[in-house]
């Protein structure tokens, strides 16, 4: 059985008894059995990886929150530290992320309304997503990966799925690792 996706811009099509979605920019991917369904009625029953990319799934939001999880920044400060992402753009980004409540946009100015942009709580909860992806597209360009390092060895530090019932690492394949 497959997960299914339903978003605004979004149509299904079925591809030999999978389910593929095809999103408004044209692309189409398979959806898994390996994430964990929601199945609320905010969500539509979508999976728990539909849900969290239709949040910040659109090109620039994720490097957006990572510009902002250095500390707060202000409109023309994101702009420098987004190099190629355009103003409008920018700006609906900004509004949808801080409607989700991923960023928070504080006032510092009347007239004009202006805002300084922060991460929020939530938001800082994609820090460790960020850092992974970033370590991985690093590799994957042969560039140099970064990350925390091992305070006595100076080793780059992995992340691995941890139980803290059994207080043991489960990330082999043959591990008793089930995605519910």
């Amino acid at each position: 059985m497959s997960t299914s996706e339903t978003t605004n811009n979004s149509s299904r099509t079925e591809l030999g008894g999978a389910d593929a979605i095809t999103t408004d920019m044209g692309a189409r991917r398979a959806t898994t059995d390996r994430t964990t369904s929601v199945g609320s009625p905010e969500t539509g029953g979508n999976s728990a990886l539909d849900v969290a990319m239709a949040r910040v799934g659109d090109r620039w939001t994720l490097l957006v929150v990572d510009a902002l999880l250095d500390g707060p920044r202000r409109f023309k400060d994101l702009e420098s530290a987004v190099p190629g992402l355009a103003p409008n753009i920018l700006s609906a980004r900004l509004r949808r992320l801080e409607r989700e409540g991923i960023i928070d946009a504080v006032p510092y100015s009347d007239r004009p309304t202006r805002y300084e942009y922060r991460v929020s709580d939530e938001g800082r909860e994609l820090a460790g997503a960020l850092r992974l992806l970033s370590r991985w597209g690093a590799r994957s360009a042969g560039g140099e990966v970064e990350g925390p390092r091992h305070r006595s060895c100076g080793t780059l530090l992995e992340a691995r799925w941890y139980c803290p019932t059994c207080e043991r690492v489960t990330d082999r394949a043959d591990d008793d690792i089930a995605w519910l």
